[in-house]
């Protein structure tokens, strides 16, 4: 006991931005990682399948996360907490993790399938642009010109980096525009997890953040392991219990989810919006060296253009966020649902 409380006391003390900066390190290379996993799976195939499959990673993920979130927030789930909840908070709360929980992730890592790294995060820094114009329009928030400015930079950067790109033979034809079909479908989980951002803001501000992270973790896991058993059939997910996918889903599991997660939320609660918020905005920056360290894959010509107005739109969204410090929700800690989704549109992809 003296031990555990002596760890307690050395952790305590220890600021909540130097948490976000480990979680965000973890976030960054996730990409890369899960890239990684899937190509010494296709190296030991098990009966013509890949055993780390990117469904199994992500399925395998998922219910790893939902442990550490049931261990960090299972009090919020008691019955004088879940009787406030209406039963059209429950139906828009049902549709948000359809959206975020299942749809987003699913496009997401199909992407990753399909093109590299890179692109995959650079045109996910679509979503907070894009999330900012659905807020203005349809929430009527008002926001500076620092953030307009910032937001039209990386829509730009991630327009550039989707339409400069390299022929391929993944590539589609859409009105004698040639775009990459990883790349379409890393906008189109952007497009969803922003439109869920939304719903959530205007609908689901009063449901508490644990309540809102195990609801949507669990029913988007079970619905894309079901979805996926539709599209692919019933032998999908044959190797889920193999013992070299386990091997290799310890360390993923470990540490991009359960200590990415940890860090994560623990640095949440112990900084404001601001603070995350930027350190958060470094992620995309991180994932673009992970991918060179870990997959030797070099930003091309399409990249370095686009990701130039991207990381300009990032500096100046910055410098609109510390422009607004004075408000309130700048100031106050990362406590409700509402802020964290604030803070998580820096940071993107985050392994699950």
């Amino acid at each position: 006991m003296t031990s555990l409380r002596r760890w307690y006391r050395l952790t305590s003390k220890i600021p909540g931005q130097i948490y976000l900066w480990l979680a965000v390190l973890i976030f960054g290379a996730s990409g890369a990682v899960t890239r990684k996993l899937t190509e010494i799976g296709a190296q030991h195939f098990m009966d013509g399948r890949n055993p780390i499959s990117l469904c199994n990673v992500l399925f395998v993920g998922n219910l790893c996360a939902l442990m550490v979130l049931v261990i960090i927030y299972g009090r919020q789930w008691n019955k004088a907490v879940l009787k406030q909840i209406s039963r059209q908070n429950w139906c828009i709360l049902t549709l948000v993790a359809i959206l975020s929980g299942a749809l987003a992730p699913g496009l997401i890592f199909q992407a990753l399938a399909l093109s590299n790294v890179n692109n995959v995060i650079l045109v996910g820094r679509l979503e907070p642009p894009l999330t900012l114009a659905l807020s203005i329009w349809l929430l009527r928030e008002r926001v500076n010109l620092w953030e307009i400015v910032g937001a039209i930079a990386a829509f730009i950067g991630v327009t550039l980096t989707i339409f400069l790109q390299t022929p391929q033979a993944t590539m589609m034809n859409m009105g004698g525009l040639h775009l990459g079909l990883g790349e379409f479908l890393a906008a189109s989980g952007s497009v969803a997890v922003a439109v869920a951002t939304v719903i959530s803001k205007k609908h689901l501000s009063v449901i508490p953040l644990g309540i809102y992270t195990i609801f949507r973790t669990a029913l988007g896991t079970m619905i894309f392991f079901f979805l996926a058993l539709v599209l692919y059939g019933s032998d999908h997910f044959m190797d889920v219990f193999s013992p070299f996918l386990w091997q290799w889903m310890l360390v993923y599991g470990v540490v991009i989810v359960v200590l990415g997660q940890s860090f994560w939320l623990k640095g949440l609660r112990d900084s404001t919006v601001s603070v995350a918020s930027l350190i958060g905005s470094f992620t995309p920056i991180i994932g673009i060296l992970a991918a060179y360290l870990i997959l030797n894959e070099a930003p091309t010509l399409a990249q370095y253009m686009g990701g130039s107005l991207i990381f300009m739109g990032i500096f100046l969204s910055q410098l609109g966020t510390w422009y607004q410090i004075r408000r309130r929700v700048a100031l106050d800690q990362v406590n409700s649902m509402q802020a964290q989704q604030e803070v998580e549109t820096e940071v993107g992809f985050k392994g699950i």
